[in-house]
């Protein structure tokens, strides 16, 4: 579990969010894992951290359509109340909102998070929570703000210092290969000085670092 639970579920061109969780959950059951995987995520996880994992695999979230200002302040505002002015933290606000807003409506309540706060939503989640919930909770606001880039940062940890984490490197070049590799490789060299087909010929060998450069495509000078 802790090894998907550490990747994210993000969205392509066509994703219909509802209806693909729908056939994740019964695909599960197909598979004669003799349980649902809202269930197993129950059964392996608690408290706020699994309230947000529920949240986000039950795919209830509102539908990009026209930004409401009014709704934009008045869940900036909440955000606010709910960590940085109160004594302890509303967890139970921040998934509310992060979990159930549209990717354009959350995408200006962080915006206007900053302007009325002076914070970055991640400096506030840094500080209010902690541990797994924390990580959630960060790992959904750069998906947000940005799919390519988070899993352009995802690809660099999976590589970067000693040792390589081969799942993640491995689940992130195959399923995005034909979604959207070519904006996480312009990402990848903007945010790290360095390219990710540079990257992967350095930190692999033999015919693993052949499939990864193919699936890769190209150097990016």
């Amino acid at each position: 579990m802790t090894q998907v639970l550490r990747g994210t579920v993000t969205d392509f061109p066509g994703f219909d969010e509802r209806a693909d969780a729908e056939t994740l959950r019964k695909a599960m059951k197909g598979l004669e894992y003799g349980s649902s995987l809202e269930d197993d995520v129950v059964g392996d996880t608690s408290g706020y951290y699994q309230r947000m994992l529920v949240v986000l695999l039950q795919a209830n979230r509102d539908p990009d359509a026209g930004i409401d200002e009014a709704q934009v302040e008045q869940d900036a505002q909440a955000l606010f109340q709910a960590g940085e002015l109160k004594w302890g933290t509303d967890e139970e606000k921040f998934i509310t909102i992060f979990g159930t807003r549209s990717v354009s409506h959350l995408r200006r309540v962080f915006d206007k998070y900053m302007t009325i706060s002076g914070f970055q939503i991640e400096e506030t989640i840094d500080r209010e929570t902690s541990g797994n919930l924390e990580q959630l909770l960060l790992a959904v606001v750069k998906s947000i703000r940005s799919i390519p880039a988070y899993l352009a940062e995802t690809l660099y940890y999976a590589m970067k210092g000693a040792g390589t984490d081969d799942h993640t490197l491995i689940r992130v070049m195959v399923s995005r290969s034909e979604i959207d590799l070519f904006n996480i490789r312009k990402e990848f060299r903007k945010n790290f000085a360095t390219s990710l087909y540079s990257m992967i010929k350095g930190d692999t060998s033999g015919d693993y670092k052949k499939a990864l450069l193919l699936l890769c495509g190209g150097e990016d000078d």
